[in-house]
């Protein structure tokens, strides 16, 4: 399986567990796999051509990470997202990324440094224009992943990679029900404008609100739309 997710720098699957890991990984983001599929310990063994212990091992990170549930003699079950797991995420994600381009823009990066999230946001412009949900998720993906780069905290850094899979999840969960909303590329240029300027006070407000609106939308949801977030993939 060829992983859509291709980001700089990010730490390569350099063991065979790393490599099963992210395999698995890939298809529960990806919605290869739906929210309760199980599959036997043996038979993705098998399917991956490798021994059962790398897989186990790998089975166990994932379910650190929140992805899947290890059922003994059954395998593995992959754990539904609810609304709430959905709005604690993003909570979350609204606190490590707000102070990420806080510390970004008292750094006063270059325009070299800030190129990348420009072609992220012009390659989301292009994508919505042509309604490719999936160019826009990964352009939308990369723009953040810059953003907590730029922050110059390598530990804050390592908190949001090590947060990533939960994050996704929560992310292409709620574009499987909304839209790819138009004003994000808007509100990622205002941002890139703060942390240009310097104004760290700015650049950390303006990240709060681009995300609370999602926040509030799944606050706001009526039971049939959860009942519908649940059963998304």
């Amino acid at each position: 399986m060829t992983t859509p997710r291709q980001r700089p720098n990010a730490r390569e699957s350099r063991t065979l567990v790393d490599r099963i890991y992210r395999e698995i990984q890939e298809r529960i983001l990806y919605r290869e796999w739906s929210d309760g599929h199980q599959v036997l310990e043996q038979e993705l063994a098998e399917e991956l051509g490798v021994s059962r212990t790398p897989v186990r091992e790998a089975l166990v990170r994932l379910q650190r990470d929140g992805l899947i549930k290890v059922v003994p003699r059954h395998g593995m079950r992959v754990v539904p997202m609810s609304p709430t797991d959905v709005r604690e995420i993003y909570q979350i994600l609204s606190s490590l990324e707000s102070l990420a381009v806080m510390l970004a823009a008292e750094r006063k990066p270059s325009a070299k440094e800030l190129a990348p999230l420009e072609q992220s946001n012009r390659k989301m412009k292009s994508a919505h224009e042509a309604s490719d949900f999936k160019s826009w998720a990964l352009a939308d993906e990369m723009f953040h992943y810059h953003l907590v780069e730029l922050s110059g905290n390598r530990i804050l850094t390592d908190v949001h990679e090590n947060f990533w899979s939960r994050a996704q999840r929560a992310r292409l969960t709620m574009l499987s029900i909304i839209s790819p909303p138009e004003r994000s590329t808007q509100e990622h240029a205002r941002l890139i404008d703060a942390i240009r300027s310097g104004d760290g006070a700015l650049a950390r407000e303006r990240m709060a609100a681009h995300l609370e609106h999602l926040i509030t939308y799944v606050n706001n949801l009526e039971e049939p739309d959860r009942k519908l977030l649940l059963l998304q993939r």
